[in-house]
């Protein structure tokens, strides 16, 4: 995973700052012992925020170049920084509302 720099810088450096893991592990370590309603409750608003998306992608118009881009782009520092505060955001979320 490659460095990823936010510039408002919320989060600082992540990768030294979470608890010496990253936040995909963090998410998973605690996602395992969290309340499952919770857990459930917070990954349908990912999904519902990614189908949202996915639905305004296809009201412009997905054709072909606008999914190849999609594909390349897969493997991105940006998207790689987005991934994990997406992580980050899922394991506040879940800590906050089991606690």
């Amino acid at each position: 995973m490659s460095e990823y720099k936010d510039e408002d810088d919320d989060y600082g450096d992540y990768k030294d700052d979470f608890w010496g893991r990253t936040p995909q592990s963090s998410y998973f370590e605690i996602a395992k012992s969290a309340n499952q309603n919770v857990v459930e409750n917070e990954l349908e608003l990912v999904f519902r925020r990614l189908a949202v998306a996915e639905r305004m992608l296809e009201e412009r118009g997905l054709d072909d170049a606008l999914e190849r881009e999609i594909k390349a782009t897969v493997i991105d520092e940006d998207i790689d920084g987005r991934t994990a505060t997406v992580f980050i955001d899922l394991v506040a979320n879940i800590v906050t509302k089991c606690e």
